[in-house]
């Protein structure tokens, strides 16, 4: 009978240790599930954290878009008014009503510039529809091996912070047809 309660203890041995096994078993897998859950949250908010910061960033580089914005009908005005002096009378470069004109020019364009715009550079350069408005095209002996060019800027266009803010409205060239070819 003692045998029999030793195979019966060595059973009931073997049942807990298996029992305890089985459970350290399932225990790793929950732990391993857990600390799989918790890298993945981490990895998200750390990406949320990393968008959010990039969205505060943009926010806060592009806010004052509208007002400066509104500002490029200003500086057009002023560039309407130097241009018209200086095509009116040449003496006006020295007249120091037109000095202080393009002073104030000058320094709100600096400001402005210290925001973030840049003006296009847009005559001689290829046609892009990015950034350039096409007003018309017009057949041009000087670039008839080269169409698309814009040969002439109608409204500056400007950029902020390499984001386009107001498209160039450009003239740009075209080829020669051959009823203009044979009419030269």
């Amino acid at each position: 009978m003692a045998d029999n309660d030793n195979i019966q203890d060595q059973d009931i041995e073997v049942n807990e240790t298996q029992l305890l096994n089985d459970r350290i078993v399932e225990l790793q897998k929950t732990y391993d599930s857990l600390k799989d859950q918790l890298l993945r949250k981490a990895a998200e908010f750390d990406n949320y954290k990393k968008r959010i910061e990039n969205d505060l960033y943009n926010i806060t580089r592009f806010a004052n878009e509208n007002l400066i914005e509104k500002l490029l009908v200003v500086l057009d005005d002023f560039e309407r008014f130097l241009q018209h002096a200086q095509e009116e009378n040449t003496d006006s470069l020295n007249d120091p009503f037109f000095q202080g004109i393009d002073l104030i020019y000058n320094k709100m364009l600096k400001i402005l510039e210290q925001q973030g715009l840049t003006k296009m550079n847009t005559t001689g350069q290829p046609f892009d529809v990015n950034i350039h408005d096409a007003l018309m095209v017009m057949p041009n002996t000087d670039f008839k091996t080269l169409p698309n060019i814009v040969i002439k800027e109608v409204e500056s266009g400007y950029t902020l912070h390499d984001k386009v803010l107001r498209h160039a409205k450009v003239i740009v060239s075209g080829e020669l047809s051959e009823q203009e070819g044979g009419a030269d």
